[in-house]
């Protein structure tokens, strides 16, 4: 398990979702298209951190074009 890029998009992913929050309380004019790219950004960093947490420190330290589009893809081994 890849602790580094794990704990490095959870953190990610927690930033993003407290600014979501606080600018949501803040903002009465705060609107879907800043709820979805904030969204966007939240499931990125997560999704990553769960798809990306077998790949070496290099791998995931020089995360190719190929591997973020894969890692950024919402898990298909997590039954919901």
């Amino acid at each position: 398990m890849n602790r580094d890029w794990i704990l490095f998009n959870l953190r990610e992913a927690a930033e993003e979702l407290a600014r979501t929050i606080s600018d949501i309380e803040a903002s009465p004019d705060y609107d879907y298209g800043e709820f979805s790219v904030a969204m966007q950004h939240l499931y990125q960093h997560v999704n990553s951190a769960w798809n990306g947490r077998e790949a070496s420190p290099e791998r995931s330290a020089a995360c190719s074009e190929d591997d973020f589009n894969v890692w950024r893809q919402f898990p298909n081994d997590i039954p919901m």
